[in-house]
């Protein structure tokens, strides 16, 4: 049986039997605070991005996913939005006249509702008109919108444009031009059908109903953990501003004006509707403003989409060379897709790892705190917010079911906790220590002195956790490990979760083949606090490191001079540690260290948590080159494309294995910056420009992804990767 990594442990593991407090649904938060540009200049710039990706295509079925649970459309959302959508395809008469979509997230799964809900058909004469008379129609997806422009020939045009309006609304606009010679009397509708998932009780979920304005879809209450979770509160609905009247019948309905409509020689009419799906009857309360000012107001909300993107954009793109400019946009269009608003147990705006993955719809520790890195740099509120929505469900000193594991960080969090039938919450392990890197970073680019006040207290107990329950030998250096949790009831449950606890799940190093096991940790009173691995890792203390260096430098910027001095002293005496014990001079490489022996367990390969040492600082200028001549070298670590999560010479190498020969951007991101720090900056250059030549599609419209094969730069697992975006960014300026 093939290891399990984080994309299967979803469906694999168990629920635990945590029975967390239910957490406030859905509090809207305001949009991150950007430049107020002026929206000409803004939709001026947006027009240079056009299809930076490539948002075409029109499912087939309500289930959007291929063999590997990935959706092969990409699509839009904003502002946190649990709906999204694409655009039809120019070769798709069919699917003209609509949006494609929308998709919606079952609390935690991504479904098609319909291949496209919302189409206009134009009609004279008591028949509908050809909206593709006059040639072909353009297309275009734009940072912050979608649009469709068609011409029905004789004169006529037709333009839709979709945005969002809201973290639970999208608004859409139609604009039907008449620049013929004669008056046109038209008679305009909307139709849409529903795509159905195929099994029950999923297939029965959704009810279409008519509205006096417009449409709705009701659904029913299905707990369904590994596929389709809805409480019976959920809706879709679409708001017309015009008068309309809708037919229903069956999976299908038909919204028509209520009055012909009719177009002077060059006149032209606006239409405008909103789309809003909703989870709770409290959040359709709320969301009724949204709705009423985007319909009495389109353009101002239009504008301040614009001025919004066009703020993202001049930061995301400030100091990027202007080749790579387009990459920084998409970058910036990927983070937002995956952003999520407070709903379920997320109580904070968050951005997730992928809304095109059916099991990534979850916000995770470590991608967090790397998401957050490179969201900063052009929306640092929304950075902030995602770190916020992790920190709510640290462990307090009072939880009733696991208080040993007071600071910890749960290692995911989900719209569904185990009290309310999920499956997703995982607290079996934490994830890597990177916290106050992520905190530091957000308050570099935003300068909110009054976060780092709040955080500071919660990073301080997730440092003193660590030390706590994963130091098995007290000796100053930790392990990976996992928690007193139901999910651990065996030897090999722990382990298993201390490989998720890495974030590297099936590594080599990991491998209960090769000696990987767990002890438990005990206070001394005796209670279980926990298990560790029977080794020290290095990635796992050079991230201990820096992050007590981070956390100095927040201490310092607080006025905590006492504290700032202990946590720098404490990083330098890990340091020293990590080089002392974990250096390798034979292989010229940093290893994992057995917990009894203390010998290093060059044995298993080397695996690319070698090279954070030079990212964290820990690493002597001597060690530092010897790990560099391993990057470079194409038999080791300076594959085509660069940076394997294994050495090509390891015998564990395998070029498509998930953490056994992928390349994950984020480790070549720390790769990069470790290159920096010792002065190879020449090196980092150079491959950092093989980097993005080579990774397939990233210089073209094709999503960003979670891991790139090293021999060839095909993309392989996750497409519209959060993380992998998010640390482009920085790489981008150089």
């Amino acid at each position: 049986m093939s290891p399990l990594n984080r994309r299967h442990f979803l469906a694999a593991t168990t629920a635990t039997a945590l029975a967390a407090t239910a957490a406030p649904t859905g509090t809207a938060q305001a949009a991150p605070a950007v430049p107020a540009n002026d929206a000409a200049a803004g939709t001026a710039e947006a027009e240079e991005y056009r299809d930076v990706l490539d948002l075409h295509g029109v499912p087939g079925a309500a289930y959007p996913g291929d063999a590997n649970d990935d959706n092969p459309i990409t699509v839009f959302a904003d502002l946190g939005a649990w709906h999204a959508y694409a655009l039809p395809t120019v070769e798709d008469a069919t699917a003209h006249g609509g949006f494609t979509g929308p998709l919606y997230l079952a609390q935690e799964y991504p479904w098609w509702l319909s291949a496209g809900f919302s189409r206009i058909e134009v009609g004279e004469h008591g028949r509908p008109l050809d909206l593709c008379a006059g040639g072909p129609p353009e297309l275009t997806a734009l940072p912050g919108r979608l649009r469709q422009s068609y011409d029905l020939g004789a004169g006529l045009s037709l333009r839709l444009e979709l945005c969002f309006a809201g973290n639970r609304s999208a608004l859409v606009g139609a604009r039907l031009a008449n620049s013929g010679t004669a008056p046109r009397t038209l008679d305009v509708s909307w139709h849409g059908t529903l795509l159905r998932p195929e099994q029950q009780p999923q297939h029965a979920a959704p009810a279409l109903g008519a509205t006096g304005t417009g449409v709705r879809v009701d659904f029913a209450r299905v707990r369904e953990t590994w596929d389709f979770l809805t409480d019976g509160t959920e809706r879709f609905e679409t708001v017309h501003a015009s008068q309309v009247r809708t037919t229903v019948d069956g999976d299908s309905y038909r919204s028509a004006l209520g009055a012909p409509l009719t177009l002077a020689p060059g006149g032209a009419r606006s239409l405008h509707w909103v789309e809003s799906y909703t989870f709770t009857d409290a959040e359709r309360t709320r969301e009724a403003a949204t709705v009423a000012r985007a319909l009495a107001d389109p353009d101002a909300v239009r504008a301040a989409g614009a001025a919004r993107w066009a703020g993202y954009l001049e930061r995301a793109t400030e100091g990027v060379p202007a080749e790579r400019r387009r990459l920084a946009v998409k970058c910036v269009q990927t983070l937002v897709g995956n952003w999520r608003s407070p709903a379920g147990r997320i109580q904070h705006d968050a951005i997730t790892p992928s809304l095109s993955n059916k099991w990534f719809n979850g916000v995770w520790a470590w991608d967090t705190w790397k998401q957050a890195v490179g969201t900063a740099r052009f929306a640092p509120d929304l950075a902030a917010a995602q770190i916020r929505a992790m920190f709510d469900h640290q462990v307090r000193p009072d939880s009733p079911t696991r208080p040993q594991d007071a600071g910890m960080i749960p290692d995911c969090i989900f719209y569904n906790d185990p009290s309310t039938g999920g499956g997703n919450w995982n607290e079996r392990n934490s994830k890597p220590p990177l916290a106050a890197w992520a905190v530091l970073e957000v308050f570099r680019q935003g300068g909110d002195t009054a976060f780092l006040r709040e955080l500071y207290p919660k990073l301080t107990a997730y440092q003193d956790w660590w030390h706590r329950d994963r130091d098995h030998a007290r000796d100053g250096l930790a392990e990976y490990g996992a928690t007193v949790d139901p999910g651990n009831a065996t030897p090999e449950d722990c382990r298993q979760a201390a490989a998720w606890e890495s974030g590297m799940d099936d590594a080599p190093r990991f491998d209960a083949a090769l000696g990987a096991a767990v002890v438990p940790n005990r206070a001394a009173d005796g209670t279980l606090l926990g298990y560790s691995l029977t080794q020290h890792s290095v990635d796992l203390n050079a991230y201990l490191a820096a992050d007590r260096r981070h956390l100095a430098a927040i201490a310092q910027t607080l006025g905590d001079h006492a504290a700032a001095t202990r946590l720098r002293a404490a990083a330098d005496q890990l340091d020293q540690a990590v080089r002392a014990t974990m250096y390798d001079p034979a292989t010229g490489w940093f290893h994992d260290t057995d917990l009894a022996t203390g010998a290093r367990l060059t044995a298993r390969g080397r695996g690319i948590e070698g090279v954070v040492p030079l990212w964290s600082g820990t690493a002597t200028p001597a060690q530092a080159g010897a790990v560099r001549a391993r990057l470079l070298d194409p038999a080791e670590f300076g594959t085509r494309l660069p940076f394997p999560s294994v050495a090509k010479s390891s015998p564990y190498f395998d070029p498509e294995g998930y953490w056994r020969g992928l390349v994950w951007l984020d480790q070549a991101y720390f790769a990069l910056e470790g290159l920096r720090r010792h002065g190879f900056a020449a090196d980092a250059r150079e491959l950092t420009a093989r980097l993005l030549a080579v990774a397939a599609g990233l210089t073209g419209s094709e999503p960003i992804h979670e891991n790139y094969q090293p021999l060839t730069g095909a993309a392989r697992n996750s497409p519209n990767f959060s993380w992998s975006a998010a640390l482009l960014l920085p790489l981008l300026r150089g």
